[in-house]
């Protein structure tokens, strides 16, 4: 791992539900490890989840830590790009997607702009972010809580996350 303190150690969730959703995910992942400034520390397993907001189909989602030497809007530009690149398009709130890239936690960072909210203000509140967060990095605190990741996710309804096992 690198060794200067201009890393950062960042937490991505990626989400889809439209298209080849277990090869866009893994394309992705390809994607933002090939960014100048982003390597892939982390990975979780896949899971099928049920999805939020209006009748779709049901989500792949995972999580991935990343060690970061760019700022979170850069991060935060990337990420939007690689969506725009997989067709993502954005027509109504928590509706069907391609590819969903959400910058969950920065290392210790608290920001709340109008662009960028660091932690993700829901992930606290999402069983398809918390578990597979929790799979790779159990320990890391929510600087906004004080609570682990696995403590977080044993606080909420889980029954809708599965293992995706036949990939």
């Amino acid at each position: 791992m690198p060794n200067t303190n201009d890393w950062k150690r960042v937490a991505v969730a990626l989400g889809s539900n439209l298209g080849d959703s277990y090869t866009i995910l893994e394309t992705a992942i390809e994607n933002l490890v090939q960014i100048p400034g982003i390597i892939l520390e982390a990975r979780s397993s896949w899971y099928q989840t049920k999805a939020i907001g209006p009748p779709q189909p049901d989500y792949l989602n995972g999580c991935v830590i990343l060690q970061v030497k760019i700022s979170p809007y850069l991060l935060l530009a990337s990420l939007l790009e690689i969506e725009t690149k997989f067709g993502r398009v954005r027509k109504e709130r928590w509706g069907s997607r391609t590819l969903d890239l959400d910058v969950l936690l920065y290392d210790d960072l608290i920001l709340k702009t109008s662009k960028l909210q660091i932690p993700h203000p829901r992930m606290r509140e999402r069983a398809f972010v918390l578990v597979p967060l929790a799979e790779i990095a159990p320990n890391w605190v929510d600087p906004v809580s004080g609570c682990s990741i696995l403590e977080l996710s044993k606080d909420i309804d889980c029954s809708e996350v599965h293992l995706l096992t036949n990939v």
